[in-house]
């Protein structure tokens, strides 16, 4: 095979971002070879046979058509776990674990319960409610999720970090998922609903291109899934229970105002690591 095909020669020859080639061709490396990233380096002279030249080629083409390097290469990193991701689910984005950061601190404030129960409403790939059972074993989570191209990912993320017995998923759409379940008031409600406006511009670009719409956009204000959420969120906690959602930047002001609305109290706006407001809390009062 020519020199023109070795992994030094691909990666110097490819249109993409040196970041993004070298990671997919570490994954066509692992996949053909079983040989790890460093091998980039050590054996950069190593020329790739047929079928993984192959895979190279349409993972490179697919990348520049903007294809998400997630999706490209069926899994994604998220708070010290690696979930399955596929165009059925959206992305799980590091602003996100501040859902799973808040929740985390909550359970740990409650060491005196054997078991903490949360709701993560919308899961999507599972990220928030795996995630959480994950690093707090005292934690029962109930996921829901309107989507059953999702629940199929959910699932199968939760059987491979062997969490399937923590983690109980349920389908429909917030929290109707609930009806005829024996688990109806919870210690924590967590979700990341869309909430980008239908008319955003940034639907049409980059990434959110490729991943599902639904799990974007209400097609309405941004504000309608976190209305529907906050507004029940008082029916769903105990008394105490603390409810937290991710909204968008600039969406912080309005959530504050529906978390009013909702009665609920100790209301505090969370940022992320990019200092954006992103995350609003508030909690169900506790009569003493």
């Amino acid at each position: 095979m020519s020199s023109e095909s070795s992994l030094r020669s691909l990666l110097s020859q490819s249109l993409l971002p040196s970041n993004e080639a070298k990671i997919l061709l570490a994954h066509v490396l692992e996949k053909h070879y079983q040989l790890p990233r460093s091998a980039l380096l050590s054996q950069d002279d190593m020329t790739l046979n047929p079928s993984a030249l192959e895979e190279w080629a349409s993972l490179e083409t697919r990348r520049i058509d903007g294809e998400p390097i997630a999706y490209l290469l069926g899994k994604k990193g998220f708070h010290g776990i690696e979930l399955h991701v596929a165009p059925g689910v959206l992305i799980p984005r590091p602003e996100t674990e501040l859902l799973v950061d808040i929740a985390l601190t909550e359970i740990q404030q409650k060491i005196d319960q054997d078991q903490v129960r949360v709701l993560d409403l919308g899961t999507g790939s599972g990220a928030i409610a795996l995630a959480v059972a994950n690093l707090a074993h005292q934690a029962l989570v109930k996921a829901t999720d309107l989507s059953s191209d999702a629940l199929v990912i959910a699932n199968l993320n939760a059987a491979a970090l062997n969490l399937e017995n923590r983690v109980q998923f349920s389908q429909g759409s917030w929290y109707e998922a609930l009806y005829g379940s024996d688990i109806k008031e919870f210690d924590v409600i967590l979700s990341n609903p869309p909430y980008i406006a239908a008319q955003d511009p940034h639907l049409s670009q980059g990434d959110l291109r490729f991943e599902p719409n639904s799990a974007l956009t209400d097609q309405s204000t941004g504000l309608t899934c976190l209305e529907i959420i906050i507004s029940k969120a008082n029916q769903y906690l105990k008394p105490g229970g603390l409810i937290a959602v991710e909204h968008g930047f600039d969406q912080s002001s309005a959530v504050v105002q529906l978390m009013k609305i909702a009665g609920l109290q100790n209301i505090e706006v969370h940022l992320d690591l990019a200092g954006h407001s992103r995350v609003t809390s508030g909690r169900k009062s506790n009569p003493q």
